[in-house]
């Protein structure tokens, strides 16, 4: 008797889930045009498109050109997720370039004029940052100032910080001597080193990437800005998708009072976007000042623009509750393809700025188009 009971109820159910008149059927063309990477990822296959034809024999698809532009892409990248992130719980952070210049200070001024080991003016500049980033979101959320103007003095007070600091315990506003501070420190590695140098020896005895003359690879191994970034992509992508605080981020972008209203801690997470904000622009302030031994105080200029077109680009909007990590990071991509792809290509570099215009543009008017259709579906 059971068992017939069953029976009576799984056909039931079944078809109770195909022709609930309260679920809105959505075509796949629909639900894909509704994906806030879409538009990153088609630009970035036009953009690959058209510097295949244009540069695909200037040595920019070998081994060493593809490690320039992933370069270029993951400095960009490493702030773009951030960015991106706080774009999605609906505010800015336009202070993100001046936290790498001041970052980098903090990192090389007591390492190399206070004696202090590597590992702890990394820490040091960390626990800066956050202490930065926390100040930031906290008079955010507890003035309701915009954000885009309370990260703007932020701005300026880091950047004025940075050139002032520097010159009353330098004297000068590069310092260059940290590689030299970092040879052998246990925590440097982690943002001045490469990986993987193996795996590019073995390619070059089989003859699938270039050497030097002596017989070395001209690729030596996998910059750790490029790690952190891929590192960063995968764990925030799940963070974003996959939790509870994902789901607070869009809900606190999308409609902070409704949020609020049913038990999302609003102000927590937009101060804890803010800190990472701040923690991205270290790492990325932490992996130049290794890599290249030096911290400048002019560093980061301009780059908190690029990163909110990057996180526009891919697919972020500008109101908040909406955007992909997945298309800040093809963002990124799009970025440091075209930046080296018009060297490999020879042309005027000039047009760089150009074309990034242009893509913030057709990024915003795409947006803006799919914006509506998600309104309209709901």
């Amino acid at each position: 008797m059971s068992a017939t009971h069953s029976s009576e109820r799984l056909p039931q159910s079944a078809s109770s889930q195909v022709s609930d008149e309260r679920l809105r059927r959505v075509s796949r063309f629909k639900h894909l045009l509704s994906r806030p990477e879409l538009g990153s990822i088609s630009g970035a296959i036009l953009v690959f498109a058209f510097f295949i034809i244009v540069a695909g024999d200037s040595g920019m698809f070998a081994a060493d050109g593809v490690l320039n532009w992933t370069t270029v892409s993951a400095q960009l990248g490493i702030i773009g997720i951030a960015a991106c992130l706080l774009m999605i719980g609906g505010e800015f952070d336009l202070s993100i370039g001046s936290m790498i210049g001041f970052a980098g200070m903090m990192i090389a001024i007591p390492s190399v004029y206070w004696g202090w080991p590597v590992w702890l003016a990394l820490m040091f500049a960390f626990s800066c940052a956050l202490a930065i980033g926390f100040t930031n979101g906290f008079i955010v959320v507890k003035t309701g100032l915009p954000s885009f103007i309370v990260s703007l003095a932020f701005l300026f007070i880091l950047r004025g910080l940075t050139i002032a600091l520097s010159i009353l315990f330098t004297n000068r506003t590069i310092i260059g001597g940290v590689d030299v501070e970092a040879e052998g420190d246990w925590l440097a590695s982690a943002f001045g080193g490469e990986i993987g140098g193996w795996l590019f020896e073995g390619l070059a005895r089989l003859g699938w990437i270039g050497t030097y003359p002596n017989g070395d690879p001209l690729v030596s191994g996998i910059p750790m800005v490029i790690v952190w970034w891929f590192l960063l992509a995968v764990v925030c992508s799940w963070l974003l998708m996959r939790t509870k605080y994902g789901n607070w981020i869009f809900a606190t972008g999308g409609d902070a009072k409704a949020a609020k209203n049913v038990g999302v801690p609003t102000d927590a997470v937009k101060i804890s976007l803010f800190m990472f904000t701040a923690f991205s622009a270290t790492v990325l302030a932490a992996c130049q000042v290794l890599e290249f031994g030096s911290a400048a105080a002019d560093r980061g200029l301009l780059k908190e623009f690029e990163a909110i077109i990057a996180a526009v680009i891919g697919g972020a909007l500008l109101t908040g509750g909406y955007g992909s990590v997945v298309g800040a990071c093809f963002g990124a991509l799009i970025f440091g393809v075209v930046q080296m792809g018009i060297n490999f290509a020879g042309f005027n570099s000039d047009w760089f700025r150009v074309f990034l215009g242009t893509m913030l543009l057709v990024a915003v008017l795409f947006n803006n188009y799919i914006r509506k259709r998600v309104t309209e579906a709901h």
